[in-house]
């Protein structure tokens, strides 16, 4: 079977790839097994040393790999670097603070001696979507590989130039032979790859159904899971808000790598005092925003990675609007070649309606107009999602209660868009996933939390 990688720029397909056997696959986890035994036993000091040189090849080939993702799945220039730049710094991170996050942890009882020791489960398989297609990994492999865990990484299969390339780098960098594989399969070899006895747990970053599926297999097998899943991120605007920074800020989380991110903002919850004014200034900021090939850099929005995800995407706008929503900018697939389209605002979107419903994975926005604060966080919290929220106001103390207590989510920003940052754990609740990637929260999810105590 061929594994094809189509340019969703120009519809042109630049790259195909023979798929792995069932065979292949096994002797490399087989593989990656017997390396692992080894890799356990290294130091920190080490694995430090080698996660260092790794962000450091990754900067060394950063022009390089952004052009590749954008060939692949469409991210424009400036924005594939910052993503490489991104897992640099994730690198020096973890190869700093790994040794902190897992030291034992001395606690006093009868024995002479008790304390919690972390150590490293084995095999970790990830399975990662393409639209960060380097990001996604690094912040699975930093802390799994730090901790003396190994990687074998399923990635989106028109993204399979960018897998291979991680597997390089780390082997570039100088980690063992094996200490982190790349397979190139489809989702119908998933299942069988989590059966397989070497593989000690199991993360997925996509859509809520592949968590399920994925979740499900590994709880079958009693294998520990992470899932970073869907969102459908709300931003509450309040009355008070500073509207020019909130529109600016909003339209930025919308767009941000084409509208295909699961943390960028999906429903602008505005009070009704102020909706007017947001929405004229969101409509023109999002209007302003040039769309077009992603290699030219003056070019903010590339295309969407696929042209089937781009008809899904003009498949719930036209469903919102045949349902009541109102079309104010965009909504039409353009006339030029590639998955492309544009910036999109929906008003007046109301429960029942794909825009208020369900995930939009592209540069679509759904205003709601809330009759004040408690009904704006009623709205926000009306979701089966919980990944990332926001609030806009300048009470920056109300702010902050809202974000603590009363928004239910993975994160919540104040005055600003949710990132994921190396420092700070990053996931979600109810359908975005459970389980924490990233800060140490990240790394105690593939150790075993062993007790030892002497007599």
């Amino acid at each position: 079977m061929k594994m094809e990688t189509i340019n969703p720029a120009t519809g042109e397909v630049v790259r195909s790839y023979d798929a792995m056997s069932a065979e292949q696959v096994a002797d490399i986890i087989e593989k990656a097994a017997i390396a692992n035994e080894a890799w356990q036993q290294t130091s920190f000091a080490e694995r430090s040393a080698l996660m260092l040189k790794a962000g450091e090849v990754l900067l060394s080939r950063k022009q390089e790999l952004a052009a590749l993702m954008c060939e692949e799945m469409g991210k424009n220039l400036a924005g594939g670097e910052a993503e490489i730049e991104k897992c640099a710094s994730a690198c020096e991170y973890y190869a700093l603070n790994a040794e902190k996050f897992l030291q034992d942890e001395m606690v006093e009882t009868s024995y002479s001696v008790s304390k919690v020791s972390y150590r490293p489960l084995g095999v970790v398989f990830a399975v990662m979507p393409w639209n960060f297609p380097y990001w996604q990994v690094f912040r699975f492999a930093c802390p799994a590989l730090m901790a003396g865990n190994g990687g074998i990484l399923k990635h989106a299969s028109n993204v399979c130039g960018s897998a291979l390339a991680i597997e390089e780098i780390f082997l570039q960098a100088g980690f063992p032979e094996n200490a982190f594989r790349t397979l190139l399969i489809g989702n119908e070899m998933v299942s069988d790859v989590i059966e397989n006895p070497h593989i000690k747990a199991v993360t997925l970053t996509g859509s809520t159904g592949a968590g399920k599926a994925v979740g499900g297999k590994a709880g079958e097998m009693i294998k520990k899971s992470v899932l970073e899943l869907g969102g459908s991120d709300p931003y509450v605007i309040l009355a008070d808000a500073d509207i020019d920074k909130a529109v600016q800020v909003c339209v930025t989380s919308r767009l941000l790598n084409a509208g295909q991110s699961c943390i960028a903002a999906k429903r602008f919850i505005v009070d009704k005092s102020v909706i007017g004014e947001f929405t004229e200034k969101f409509v023109a900021a999002m209007k302003s925003k040039k769309m077009g090939d992603p290699t030219d850099r003056s070019n903010e929005i590339g295309p969407q990675a696929r042209m089937d995800l781009r008809d899904e995407l003009h498949k719930q706008v036209l469903q919102s609007v045949e349902k009541g929503a109102n079309l104010l900018l965009g909504g039409e697939i353009p006339d030029m070649k590639g998955a492309y389209y544009p910036p999109t605002v929906l008003t007046n979107v109301k429960p029942g309606m794909p825009a208020y419903e369900e995930e939009l994975f592209g540069p679509v926005a759904a205003i709601i107009e809330a009759e004040d604060e408690e009904d704006a966080i009623r709205i926000a919290n009306d979701t089966e999602f919980g990944l990332g929220a926001g609030v806009f106001t300048e009470d920056l103390a109300r702010g902050e209660e809202i974000a603590t207590k009363r928004i239910k989510a993975g994160a919540c920003f104040v005055n600003d868009f949710v990132k994921s940052d190396a420092r700070l754990p990053f996931g979600g609740i109810g359908e975005s996933g459970y389980g924490r990637e990233l800060s140490h929260f990240g790394m105690h999810e593939f150790v075993n939390v062993k007790t030892v105590c002497v007599a």
